[in-house]
C-alpha cells in the first residue's frame, strides 16, 4: 500500500479512532523532530518547548493525524511535553516532462492535468521540516 494514498490515510485514521498502535513511521519521524528540539535547546539555550511548527508536504508520507499522536506520545517527559503541535501542509507541486510545465500534484502517482502523461518529477511538498518554535 502506498504510504501516502487515500486508502492508506483511511487506514490510519480507522487505527486512530480506535486508539490503538500509531504508525511506526511518523513515530520515527516525530523522534527525529524531538532530537531537533533537543539539539536546538543546548544551542539556543531553552528549557521549554510552548509550540512547534512542522511544514508537511501532501506528497510527503507523513499523515498528519499519526503525527500529533505520536508527537504527543514521544515528547512526554521532554523539553516538549504539552507543547502545542501544529501542522501547515504545503501544497505539492510536479513537473511534468512532455508539456515542460510545473503543475500541481496530490498524490505521487497522478497524471498530468494537461496532457495525461506519467512523465512527473516532483519539485516540491514532499518534505517536512520545523518551521517555527516558540520556546521558554
Amino acid at each position: 500500500m502506498n504510504p501516502g494514498s487515500s486508502a492508506c490515510r483511511a487506514m490510519t485514521a480507522a487505527l486512530l479512532r480506535r486508539r490503538e498502535t500509531a504508525p511506526l513511521h511518523e513515530m520515527s519521524l516525530c523522534e527525529g523532530v524531538l532530537r531537533i528540539l533537543q539539539e536546538q535547546a543546548r544551542v539556543q539555550d531553552y528549557s521549554r518547548v510552548l509550540k512547534v511548527t512542522l511544514e508537511i508536504g501532501e506528497l510527503s508520507c507523513a499523515v498528519p493525524e499519526s503525527m500529533e499522536l505520536c508527537f504527543e506520545a514521544v515528547t512526554r517527559g521532554t523539553l516538549a511535553e504539552g507543547a502545542t503541535l501544529e501542522i501547515v501542509r504545503t501544497p505539492g507541486e510536479a513537473w511534468c516532462q512532455d508539456c515542460q510545465i510545473a503543475v500541481p500534484m496530490k498524490e505521487r502517482i497522478s497524471p498530468c492535468p494537461h496532457c495525461g502523461g506519467f512523465r512527473m518529477k516532483v519539485q516540491s511538498g514532499d518534505s517536512m521540516r520545523v518551521q517555527q518554535l516558540e520556546v521558554d
